[in-house]
């Protein structure tokens, strides 16, 4: 990362910027509303996925600023990822062309496996999380980590996207993919804060290669219930936490997404405030300072 933290550098070669707008549980209006706010606050990574709906109506904002000369598509970092539905090696190509068809782009910076997990494909795009009888995920028979990644090096060979990694892998799983990688994953997408800090997997990444993007950065207030974790801590409401933000004019957010910055992870906090998107990216502005030691010298659990 630079000293700046305003950028990480792939194993790859590319750069990353270090915040981007996570849009997961964006509905199509709000999403609009963030991207913009998070263009004309300097953001040029933008983090969606095929399940969470929102690829449109992102693609729709991309293509105003773009063609309006506000931003050119080489300063943009997209990520999206491959639905659960079509994880089957085949299908993986055809996923990735109905994303880049919603976000009105050519190819996207960087494309992930959402989760370790295929589910049963019944011919509906439309239908992502299809369920059992007994409501849960109706996964499917047969499924190859290995075979579905050398279809998404087939991506980058085809110029459909620069970047291609895994989304909520374990060590063992993404050992496995660097074991036969030709292409070898260049992120690794997990839940991190300061609660859940990942130390084992992030090492573990580190050597291999493979950078570490933290999301629920604050904790997922927001999670809907069949996701959610009985009693699940609140990062925002840590006292030690908030005792530095009081101490440095800083919001409990900034201090949080400035712990992993300085961790050299990659943070993509979900916002759709004007207000909060644009602290949120000043975390990453050029100071070092009593702030930055604060966090240095931080408790073990930090």
């Amino acid at each position: 990362m630079n000293d700046s933290l305003t950028s990480v550098k792939l194993s790859n070669g590319l750069q990353m910027p270090s915040v981007g707008l996570g849009t997961w549980l964006s509905l199509k209006d709000e999403v609009k509303t963030a991207v913009r706010a998070a263009l004309d606050s300097g953001y040029r990574h933008i983090d969606t996925a095929y399940s969470y709906k929102n690829e449109d109506a992102i693609g729709e904002e991309l293509q105003e600023y773009l063609k309006n000369g506000k931003v050119k598509r080489e300063d943009l970092f997209i990520v999206t990822k491959l639905g659960l539905i079509h994880m089957e090696p085949k299908q993986v190509r055809r996923s990735i062309e109905m994303s880049l068809k919603k976000l009105q782009l050519d190819y996207v910076d960087l494309y992930l496996i959402h989760l370790p997990v295929t589910l049963e494909y019944d011919g509906d795009d439309e239908n992502l999380f299809p369920l059992t009888e007994d409501g849960k995920w109706k996964t499917a028979e047969k499924s190859d980590l290995l075979q579905t990644w050398k279809a998404l090096e087939e991506l980058v060979d085809l110029g459909l996207t620069k970047s291609i990694g895994v989304s909520n892998f374990n060590i063992s799983q993404v050992e496995r993919i660097c074991k036969i990688a030709k292409h070898k994953p260049v992120i690794n997408q997990v839940e991190c804060n300061i609660y859940w800090p990942q130390n084992e997997l992030f090492e573990a990444c580190k050597k291999l290669g493979v950078t570490i993007t933290s999301y629920a950065s604050f904790g997922s207030p927001g999670r809907p219930g069949e996701y959610k974790e009985a009693e699940e801590p609140k990062p925002m409401e840590d006292p030690i936490i908030q005792r530095i933000a009081k101490k440095h004019g800083k919001t409990t957010a900034q201090v949080l997404l400035r712990n992993l910055l300085q961790r050299e992870m990659i943070v993509i906090p979900k916002s759709v405030s004007p207000e909060r998107i644009l602290t949120n990216i000043q975390v990453c502005m050029r100071h070092k300072n009593k702030f930055q030691n604060d966090l240095t010298n931080k408790p073990a659990f930090i």
